[in-house]
């Protein structure tokens, strides 16, 4: 598999930009409102779930926290020593087993299959995207259900032509010099649609993340009125058009 993204050396930056603001509040809102309805509709027992690439595990932590059993699963050696202290000061350490490796390497022999499994923001920094998808149908038990959040190519190509940037537009949207935190690729929903299709998948549910925020002229408010822009999005986040808008797609899906 190609170019697995490895942050050691950015997981204090990884955890600041990314959950230390707005944009990540509105990312822990909408995955968080996502899972706890899906839990609600299943059977009331613990669960075993994989966090694949999952960092320094900001959502199975809380689903630990439940009684749910988590295999959490990264490259960066950095988030999973971070998340086991987390997990550690929670009293949740019994909860968890650690792997540094890539999710490809993970076998059905080794570690069984799962209930659950979580697999956000990892599809667009691999270039093998639908053998990455296969891998985790395999882990997968049948009726399991698959939580996958990426980074939507649409919804980055809108931002780019709305502030003007045609010169990204035109190399298609790929940069000279890509920031760190900048996947190298972003996802065309319908291809990503395709492959949980071919996979044997039903998509029971689907939500756009950031479909408004990275939209706002006015910056202030994005902190200002933190509240309400996650409120709003909250709102919007199902609703087409916004939803395929959204920086980010998450998608609900059923292993048949």
């Amino acid at each position: 598999m190609k170019s697995n993204t490895n942050f050691d050396g950015k997981s204090d930056t990884f955890a600041r930009n990314i959950y230390g603001t707005t944009k990540g509040r509105i990312r822990l809102a909408v995955l968080s409102r996502d899972i706890d309805e899906l839990l609600a509709g299943l059977p009331d027992r613990p669960l075993r779930i994989l966090d694949a690439g999952g960092g320094f595990g900001p959502l199975s932590q809380p689903l630990a926290a439940l009684g749910h059993q988590v295999v959490l699963c990264d490259l960066s050696g950095e988030m999973l020593a971070l998340a086991r202290e987390q997990v550690t000061e929670k009293g949740l350490l019994a909860q968890f087993e650690f792997i540094q490796a890539p999710i490809q390497s993970l076998s059905v022999e080794d570690l069984g299959q799962f209930d659950l499994i979580l697999c956000h923001a990892v599809l667009e920094w691999v270039e093998e995207q639908a053998r990455l998808l296969a891998c985790l149908q395999t882990l997968l038990a049948d009726g399991g259900h698959l939580s996958l959040m990426f980074y939507n190519r649409d919804g980055l190509l809108y931002h780019s032509l709305v502030m003007g940037h045609f010169d990204y537009v035109h190399a298609d949207l790929v940069k000279k010099r890509r920031q760190k935190l900048t996947p190298g690729w972003p996802c065309r929903p319908e291809a990503v649609y395709r492959w949980l299709d071919e996979l044997g998948f039903v998509i029971t549910g689907r939500s756009g993340v950031r479909v408004i925020h990275d939209y706002m002229v006015e910056k202030r408010i994005k902190v200002e009125q933190a509240d309400e822009v996650i409120a709003m999005e909250l709102a919007h986040a199902r609703q087409e058009p916004f939803m395929h808008l959204g920086r980010y797609i998450h998608v609900l899906a059923k292993k048949e």
